[in-house]
């Protein structure tokens, strides 16, 4: 579910009976919604949270539990990371307010966001391997690089679940406030972007990202890109296509 008004685009998981536990259309629509707030050019930060009182349970068990293998591997597991990854490499900032429970693909969802609202009351973790499968949504590959690999090693292979308070010094959240509170905290903060460039802003998140090794070739052509296009060259060259003529750039 997806709300922009003034600048802040509001993506809501919306499924509250299931406590937001995905299934692959949610994650088609996930996509889709990023492919969106990408192009909209009204759009500077994103708030990110679940409805009810559910951040997200997860990928839905029942959803792909009787998948093949084939399947599951193809399908499940690569439609759900490139929604995933669109989430992640938006050019906007995005905040995650964690209002419930962060397991499993929950987390690996609020993994995307560049910054983390945990309300108190909840605890973070992945079961994945408790019910005999991997953390599959970059669940081993962006939360080490976000969290560290030894938070992650705690909670993927040794099961430990983290409470928010403890999550603050492990990296795994960036602020927590009280419960109920995540989303008026997630508002103050995004108007904190009115007095930031937006392309400045937009550009800087682009470096990060390929420090981070997050999206590193197509960071590098899109600036790229952008300094050519910038270029009087471009409008010779275009120039002379529409002339049907070759362009002279030493003119």
């Amino acid at each position: 579910m997806l709300d922009i008004q003034n600048g802040i685009a509001r993506l809501t998981i919306n499924r509250p009976e299931r406590l937001n536990a995905l299934t692959m259309p949610m994650m088609d629509d996930l996509l889709t919604l990023c492919r969106r707030i990408e192009r909209d050019h009204s759009t500077h930060v994103v708030i990110l949270t679940g409805a009810g009182k559910a951040f997200c349970a997860g990928g839905d068990i029942h959803a792909w539990a009787s998948q093949s293998p084939d399947e599951f591997g193809r399908h499940w597991l690569r439609d759900g990371q490139q929604a995933l990854d669109a989430l992640a490499r938006l050019r906007q900032p995005v905040i995650a307010v964690l209002n419930g429970h962060v397991l499993g693909g929950g987390l690996e969802l609020a993994a995307c966001a560049d910054y983390r609202i945990a309300e108190s009351h909840i605890r973070i973790g992945q079961p994945e391997p408790s019910i005999g499968i991997i953390p599959g949504w970059s669940g081993t590959q962006r939360t080490v690089r976000r969290f560290g690999a030894q938070t992650v090693r705690r909670m993927a292979l040794f099961g430990e679940e983290f409470s928010a308070q403890d999550a603050l010094p492990a990296g795994l959240v960036d602020q927590i406030v009280a419960t109920g509170q995540g989303g008026e905290a997630a508002t103050e903060l995004a108007q904190r972007m009115r007095h930031r460039g937006s392309v400045a802003t937009e550009l800087t998140k682009m470096l990060i990202n390929a420090a981070e090794r997050e999206e590193r070739e197509r960071v590098l052509e899109a600036l790229a890109g952008r300094v050519a296009a910038a270029y009087p060259e471009l409008q010779t060259g275009l120039a002379a296509f529409s002339d049907r003529k070759k362009a002279d750039f030493w003119e």
